[in-house]
């Protein structure tokens, strides 16, 4: 195994600012999303100059890409990490009972709409589609053991399963009831959950 280069100093500082200038990225798309969110907001929260941060990425564009890239890494460490045993459906639930809640600490960045100008940068990026491959490749297994062993219905098409998982990372649904008062985080998460994989009919 080939020993991984130790990090000078400054490299370890350049990669800690941009590990914050991420954090920063994410909270801004979860409250507000990539339209509203501008260079001189995601500076400011940081405290760094503009002409810093341009340093670390060269666009909004280009930022709003890397929170996506890191927030799909994150979904594969948390998917990996799931315990053998769990069935196929047990693992799916788990990763949407993750993303719903991260969702509602404000740390899930808004996935962009198809009309949104970072999609292009999405599509231009290799991490992000390597990432976006190996989480879509590996929840598309667990669906067709699902649908395989009766745990999810195959009246439905794998795709629509599959995208209804990735929407709750964004739900409007989860944003209404956290507002509303209501309901604990958990039960927004167990009520979705519920939704999601056994529907609304009786």
């Amino acid at each position: 195994m080939i020993p991984t280069p130790k990090l000078s100093f400054k490299q370890q500082q350049l990669k800690l600012r941009e590990q914050t200038i991420l954090d920063v990225v994410n909270r801004l798309l979860a409250a507000k999303g990539f339209d509203i969110m501008t260079m001189d907001t995601v500076a400011a929260e940081v405290g760094i100059a503009k002409a810093s941060l341009y340093k670390h990425f060269e666009s909004k564009e280009a930022v709003a890409a890397a929170s996506m890239t890191r927030a799909l890494d994150e979904t594969l460490r948390v998917m990996m990490a799931l315990p053998a045993t769990l069935s196929a459906v047990e693992k799916l639930k788990e990763v949407v009972r993750w993303a719903i809640r991260t969702h509602l600490e404000g740390n899930m960045p808004l996935l962009p709409s198809t009309r949104s100008p970072v999609r292009k940068s999405l599509l231009d990026s290799t991490p992000y589609a390597l990432a976006r491959d190996k989480v879509t490749k590996k929840l598309g297994e667990w669906i067709q053991t699902a649908q395989e062993d009766g745990s999810l219905t195959t009246r439905v098409p794998a795709e629509v399963i599959l995208l209804t998982i990735y929407a709750r990372s964004s739900d409007l649904a989860a944003d209404s009831l956290q507002m509303g008062g209501a309901f604990s985080n958990e039960e927004i998460i167990a009520h979705l959950i519920s939704t999601t994989f056994d529907g609304i009919a009786p």
